[in-house]
């Protein structure tokens, strides 16, 4: 299990209005989401926590990954690699963010039609760069073109985490790094407050977080 005491806060993350999400409004799920969890961790760890892994034991913490998946995910991280010697910001992100580094937002102000009401909030960021005031976040993706990814962000609600994020931390810019597990290809995105992406995921946040509220 990952040691980390984030996960034992009581503030409220975008993973608890996922499952919020999950029980009002169920849906077919496709694929295995345990193993696809498991195999992001693996990745995030490779990346942004290194010292959670043993490469010779192949494990994240004390969790065991089998030898195609650790070889999948060394790919995945390579082309990652190879991808920062053209993409100078990514360069930056990777030699310069806080990695996993965590915010709270007590009392946060929401608005829901009108009408307010407040939350003590949390997240976590895959990529915090202090010296800008924005992060980002790192994902696997199933997607194996620039389409299918940008409809990955809207399926997966990822634009509703990118503002989450953004709101808890008064950030005005963001971007979203995915690295397809099918081909190693690498899909960026960038998001400010003016973006379609950002409106989407407040409204959408918002009105988990109204009904999260209703029943806290």
């Amino acid at each position: 299990m990952n040691p980390d005491s984030y996960y034992d806060r009581s503030e409220v993350s975008n993973s608890d209005l996922t499952e919020l999400k999950n029980t009002l409004y169920p849906r077919i799920q496709y694929g295995d989401k345990e193993r696809a969890f498991k195999f992001g961790t693996l990745v995030d760890a490779i990346i942004t926590e290194p010292e959670r892994v043993n490469f010779f034991q192949l494990t994240v913490d004390n969790i065991r990954y089998d030898k195609a998946d650790f070889e999948l995910a060394r790919e995945m991280y390579d082309s990652l690699i190879s991808e920062s010697k053209r993409d100078r910001f990514l360069a930056t992100v990777l030699e310069n963010s806080d990695t996993q580094r965590f915010m709270v937002n007590k009392g946060q102000i929401f608005s829901y039609a009108d009408f307010q009401f407040t939350l003590d909030t949390r997240c976590k960021w895959d990529w915090w760069l202090p010296a800008f005031g924005f992060g980002g976040d790192l994902k696997t993706t199933f997607a194996e073109s620039q389409k299918q990814f940008d409809e990955a962000v809207d399926f997966f609600d990822w634009d509703r985490s990118r503002a989450w994020y953004m709101d808890i931390a008064g950030s005005d810019r963001d971007f979203i790094y995915a690295i397809s597990k099918k081909n190693c290809r690498i899909f960026k995105k960038f998001i400010n407050r003016d973006s379609e992406i950002y409106k989407r995921g407040k409204e959408k946040y918002e009105d988990l977080a109204f009904r999260y509220w209703m029943i806290a």
